[in-house]
């Protein structure tokens, strides 16, 4: 399926790794749709229905943010925002209830997809303590997107008041030591000007932000690594054919570049 708005899928890339001097990271882990070709070749998901679950244009957003790492890999080779044992999803259970293989995949092939999660999270290791060496206290942006149309292209949207424009997640977060940079960060969301309005900025509402990556900041940075689960609702873009508004694509990157700048201040 063409995916107007996002880079040329390429099934060899891993990830896009951008470092810049700020203490601001963000990331897009989910925007990936490459696959390699032994997991296209076993699996049994259709292209559009992947791309229907993974979070496409969210990387366009996190490259607004000079520190950006964008995945190139679907999350139905491996999900990076899982832990390791759960990273590759076998059964439907564990991926709403989506057939993804033709068969169970075979267990060297779900080794070589989880060889990625590894070198996923040693990369972030690296590249944090790298960021953290040369700051007091850093940020980062775990970029994400979810569908608010589950029940057809034609069906009601999930209520507004189930589903904001902008979720924020801090379930792993030390809360109370980060307000002083989480509340500003979330006000600037509320306050931008995002085409001609207001976007609802709620937190932990549609999702509380559980995800692998931002434990794995709060864990192995205490008290000087603050992880943000942002979840875009998809008013960007058409959930059920992928293409975007590129007018709310080029507003998105503008309002995370806000957001970037709201939080680095609030920081200093």
């Amino acid at each position: 399926m063409a995916n107007p708005g996002r880079q040329a899928c390429d099934d060899n890339i891993w990830w896009q790794l951008q470092r810049g001097s700020g203490p601001i990271i963000a990331t897009a882990i989910h925007d990936g749709h490459g696959l390699r070709a032994e997991v296209r070749a076993a699996m049994a998901l259709s292209e559009s229905d992947r791309l229907r679950e993974e979070d496409p244009h969210t990387g366009q957003a996190a490259a607004a943010v000079p520190n950006h790492i964008i995945a190139a890999r679907s999350r139905f080779e491996v999900d990076l925002n899982r832990e390791f044992d759960e990273a590759v999803y076998r059964t439907p259970d564990q991926s709403w209830g989506l057939k993804v293989w033709h068969a169970a995949p075979p267990d060297d092939l779900v080794a070589r997809s989880l060889a990625l999660h590894t070198a996923f999270y040693r990369m972030m290791a690296d590249t944090l303590d790298e960021i953290a060496a040369q700051h007091e206290q850093f940020i980062l942006f775990d970029i994400h997107s979810y569908n608010h149309r589950r029940d057809g292209p034609g069906a009601a949207a999930t209520p507004p008041e189930e589903a904001p424009d902008i979720n924020i997640g801090t379930y792993s977060m030390p809360r109370d030591h980060w307000a002083p940079v989480l509340d500003p960060i979330i006000a600037a969301m509320r306050d931008f000007n995002f085409n001609g309005r207001k976007l609802d900025v709620r937190e932990n509402i549609a999702f509380q932000g559980k995800g692998a990556l931002t434990r794995f900041v709060h864990e192995r940075y205490p008290q000087k690594g603050c992880a943000i689960a942002i979840e875009f609702k998809k008013f960007f873009m058409d959930e059920w054919t992928g293409v975007p508004d590129t007018a709310a694509l080029a507003a998105m990157r503008e309002l995370i570049s806000h957001s970037a700048a709201a939080a680095e201040a609030a920081l200093k």
